[in-house]
């Protein structure tokens, strides 16, 4: 079944997940009417190769152009239409950031996929689906509207109030104006005791408004501290999770729509704070109530308004490099990484620049022994308006590259404590500007990244990155690794199954992640609540093994990713199998019958046991030595299956391999991946490479 089919028959939940991956960026449009051509390309290596991605691009819209001529609905032809010059406009000139859009809408699709087939929730998913129930989304909504409604019937108020004062100023000039001898008289007393009631009324609309702004800087405040910034902490708790592999990160544009209809909300009270600043220029009185509480409820305006544009500056997209776009926060040195920072503000027109300044590791605990960087690059930015965005500030920046100082002050730097992989640095973004009178200073940082020299750290790196984004959210606690706590099983657990979701499209389901943690931690893996220490998981070796456990799976990982793919994701590979169990799955089946397991003694290995019976009549299980990337690169793990063939005693060589566990005809399983393409080398005749093993 495609895998469009497979999204359309999820659960509404889901849909909604899949509804976030489609924009203008890739129309949904687009991936229904081509869902089969866009399958069937390898837009992961197009996102890695420009003239790969410039022929995909130019299919892409050939495919289009095909569709429309045989579209026979007239909308559906006018939309289509209108997506081909949209994507030619958008990407004509970018065609590797158009692969990369596709490649990561894929690949989300299958991890939704793979999370809509595992049976329960792990508990970081829980808690992040949590915070974005729908009922506390459609309640802010609802505040946010009513906040800015209520600002807005302020501004007919406060011209009322103008209107009533120019009105006491005409009656006032004009009593000042009578002869003096005219002032004690019965009429002229009449006057000023009227315009003294009219003054009296003037100043109880004056109140009147001043304490409606009062109670709606108040309603503001509230907002801001008990929903608006709760709801900012947990989107960036559900980024870090994301960075991790976790569920797809939502909700950017619905926080800028609350960030910046609050922001119209401070800027309106502003303008109508400074509109009664100008009344008072004309008419005051003493105890007026404009001069003794406007300049209070002014410097609340301003501080409020300082407070949420700082907190609307994030890091959109956390430092990652395009060489590994699915591990984010570690970055190498000489090699180019991309991040990108947002204002959830939408401001006024404005005539200025808003450049943004990167740099790195401007909070390094003190007293504390590192490595130094600094970026080779340019370190500064201007802000634009991104129209895919709504109409935000952002600023991506693409190119930026790190060198390490070897020696400080003629001094050669010297390692610390820590490891290379569990030492923790920070990407710090400042900016500054004024506005409507109000200076702000804007700083934000990304998550704690890892920095390596060398590829082969990659592997420690990304554990650090893992442990410490699914322990904590704290967002600068660059001493973490110095004492690091421990995580249950059932956290851990997620997170591994995660990696698997990200790298190769589906999940681990529970009988392989209780045959993990049951290689992690022995038989009490089976409880969720059982702690993982930092170096049981990634520093300790496996007992007798010259290689810990999370080196172990992560070779696995990128085996499967690079070359057990389309099998692992038929669900022909057991995989995570003890040689016990595999005894108790093997023992009572019939002659031929096998399994795919990963080796538990190599790095990256891939073996595959049998059942072959003795001359007793008793079940013999027997087991190749692994395969591993080495091999597996000359000849694909399928053909290896499918000719496979073993010697025994001088008898003629047979396949033992005929039926995959529990009973499948091995064909069944594996025809659609045999790879039958021979090689045409005229005038030679073609050769096969036939794997044998010698039994003895």
């Amino acid at each position: 079944m495609s895998q469009w089919k497979q999204i359309q028959q999820l659960e509404f939940k889901y849909l909604e997940q899949v509804d976030y991956l489609y924009d203008d960026n890739f129309p949904m449009g687009i991936r229904q009417v081509l869902s089969d051509w866009i399958e069937s390309q390898d837009w992961d290596m197009a996102a890695h190769h420009e003239s790969m991605a410039t022929v995909l691009l130019s299919n892409l819209l050939s495919q289009l152009d095909r569709q429309c001529s045989q579209e026979q609905n007239f909308l559906q032809r006018h939309n289509l239409k209108n997506i081909n010059k949209q994507l030619q406009i958008k990407y004509k000139a970018y065609p590797l950031l158009m692969a990369g859009v596709i490649s990561t809408s894929l690949r989300e699709e299958r991890r939704i996929i793979a999370s809509a087939n595992i049976p329960e929730q792990g508990p970081l998913e829980k808690s992040v689906q949590n915070s974005v129930a729908f009922e506390r989304q459609k309640n802010m909504d609802n505040r946010v509207v009513i906040i800015r409604s209520s600002v807005q019937t302020l501004d007919p108020a406060v011209k009322c109030l103008e209107d009533m004062q120019d009105d006491f100023d005409l009656r006032f000039k004009t009593i000042q104006s009578r002869d003096p001898a005219d002032r004690n008289t019965e009429g002229m007393e009449q006057e000023v005791t009227r315009l003294q009631e009219f003054l009296n009324n003037l100043d109880f609309k004056r109140k009147e408004i001043l304490s409606k702004m009062s109670d709606m800087i108040k309603e503001i405040d509230a907002l801001i501290a008990s929903q608006l910034n709760p709801e900012l902490m947990e989107w960036k708790r559900r980024q870090q999770i994301n960075c991790i592999g976790g569920p797809l990160l939502t909700g950017l544009d619905q926080l800028q729509n609350w960030f910046t209809l609050t922001a119209q909300s401070l800027f309106q009270m502003k303008r109508q704070l400074d509109k009664l600043g100008e009344l008072i220029l004309k008419v005051t009185y003493a105890s007026d109530p404009i001069s003794l509480q406007r300049p209070q409820l002014e410097e609340q305006v301003k501080y409020l308004i300082d407070h949420l544009i700082k907190s609307s500056f994030v890091v959109e997209k956390q430092p990652w490099m395009p060489t590994h776009p699915q591990k984010p926060l570690i970055i190498k040195t000489g090699v180019q990484f991309t991040t990108k920072v947002r204002l959830l503000v939408k401001l006024p027109e404005v005539d200025y620049q808003l450049k943004v300044k990167t740099i790195f590791d401007k909070y390094l605990p003190p007293g504390r022994v590192h490595r130094q960087f600094f970026i080779l690059t340019s370190t500064t930015k201007v802000m634009d308006v991104e129209e895919s965005s709504n109409g935000c500030l952002s600023v991506e920046f693409r190119h930026l590259q790190l060198k390490e100082k070897k020696y400080v002050n003629g001094t050669k730097v010297n390692e610390g404590p820590l490891s290379v992989t569990e030492e923790l640095h920070s990407l710090s973004f400042e900016a500054q500007f004024n506005i409507q009178g109000i200076n702000i200073d804007l700083e934000t940082c990304s998550f704690p990244l890892v920095v390596i020299s060398n590829v082969s750290q990659l592997t420690g790196g990304w554990a650090s990155i893992m442990w410490y984004n699914m322990l904590t959210d704290e967002p600068r606690n660059l001493d973490f690794f110095a004492s690091p706590p421990r995580a249950s099983w059932g956290q851990l657990s997620e997170v591994l199954s995660w990696q698997f979701s990200t790298f190769t499209g589906r999940g681990l389901n529970r009988e392989q992640l209780c045959m993990l943690g049951e290689k992690l931690m022995g038989q009490q893996a089976s409880h969720n609540e059982c702690q993982v220490s930092w170096s049981k998981f990634c520093k300790e070796n496996i007992p007798g093994k010259p290689f810990s456990f999370w080196m172990w799976l992560d070779f696995i990982l990128e085996l499967i990713k690079k070359h057990l793919l389309p099998i692992w994701n038929d669900n022909c590979i057991m995989g995570f199998v003890s040689k016990e169990t595999e005894r108790a799955c093997l023992k009572d089946k019939e002659p031929g019958t096998f399994l795919l397991r990963f080796s538990e003694s190599h790095l990256g290995g891939i073996t595959f046991t049998w059942v072959k019976q003795s001359d007793s009549g008793e079940a013999k299980l027997i087991s190749v030595e692994p395969y591993t990337k080495s091999r597996l690169s000359a000849l694909p793990f399928a053909n290896i299956i499918r000719d496979y063939k073993v010697i025994a005693d001088g008898e003629v060589p047979e396949n033992p391999l005929k039926f995959l566990y529990p009973g499948i005809p091995k064909d069944e399983s594996f025809r659609r991946h045999y790879n039958s393409q021979q090689s045409k080398v005229f005038p030679y005749i073609s050769s096969t490479w036939i794997p044998i093993s010698t039994l003895q």
